[in-house]
């Protein structure tokens, strides 16, 4: 009986319609929390088929940390560790995703800069740094280094462990979009604080979670975001998890990890 009831909660919340306290703003829908992904729970707990009644535009992995995932345009794409890009099919599962309907609330044109500059320039125009932000970014970039984490097995190791396998990938002239996400420093124990970005090229070919760039120009949106839903993973693994939040110096570590 207890199983029943559970699923029909779980239903009913795939069936909300999503709004924020307020009523007109937008919502970063979440599966998962990034201190489960670093404990190693990367068993994929709900399908994209369920996931994109949520959101047309985010981040994430998928079941066993099986690559990178970027959304865009209502489209999904997984970015392997070989470097192959591949749309993903509504019954393939992600085991932490971000995800929310894009709605631009401004607009920043780009120069010549590095993620940096750029990043630094972002936080200038935001209002305030006690909400979400969802950002894209489409330009022509001289130089971007993305990475990508094969599946892992079972027993999974922590994220620590697993980006030590990461694939790194140089890109070079591409044309592509920043896709990502700016999180308050009071929600680190639920996602990862300040930036998180992954790319993806105008030929969808290549991308993946993004490290570094050099942006030639583009244009900079921001969606003020200012609500936020998490579902949580029913399954034994997170069950079983610590309920610490993620240490913040080793989630940058992960975060930012460059080859050794």
């Amino acid at each position: 009986m207890r199983h029943s009831v559970e699923a029909v909660a779980v239903a009913l919340i795939m069936s909300m319609q999503i709004v924020s306290p307020a009523g007109y703003g937008d919502v970063l829908f979440q599966v998962s929390t990034i201190s489960a992904l670093m404990d190693g729970v990367f068993e994929g707990s709900m399908s994209f088929g369920d996931l994109r009644v949520h959101g047309d535009f985010g981040l994430g992995t998928f079941d066993a940390l099986d690559g990178e995932m970027v959304g865009l345009d209502g489209h999904f794409y997984q970015v392997r560790a070989d470097g192959s890009v591949h749309e993903v099919r509504d019954s393939t599962l992600t085991s932490f995703a971000d995800v929310t309907f894009f709605d631009s609330d401004e607009e920043l044109a780009l120069s010549s800069s590095n993620m940096t500059q750029v990043e630094r320039c972002l936080e200038e125009v935001l209002p305030t740094r006690n909400i979400f932000y969802a950002i894209r970014i489409d330009g022509k970039f001289g130089h971007v280094r993305t990475r990508s984490v094969p599946a892992q097995s079972r027993p999974y190791p922590n994220l620590t462990v697993a980006v030590m396998n990461q694939s790194i990938f140089d890109l070079y002239n591409q044309s592509g979009t920043v896709v990502g996400f700016w999180t308050p420093s009071y929600a680190s124990g639920l996602n990862v604080p300040g930036y998180h970005l992954h790319f993806i090229n105008d030929e969808r070919t290549a991308g993946g979670h993004l490290l570094d760039f050099q942006l030639m120009d583009g244009n900079a949106s921001i969606d003020h975001t200012d609500g936020f839903m998490v579902v949580l993973p029913y399954n034994e693994d997170f069950y079983a998890a610590g309920t610490e939040a993620a240490d913040t110096t080793e989630l940058e570590a992960v975060e930012s990890m460059k080859p050794g």
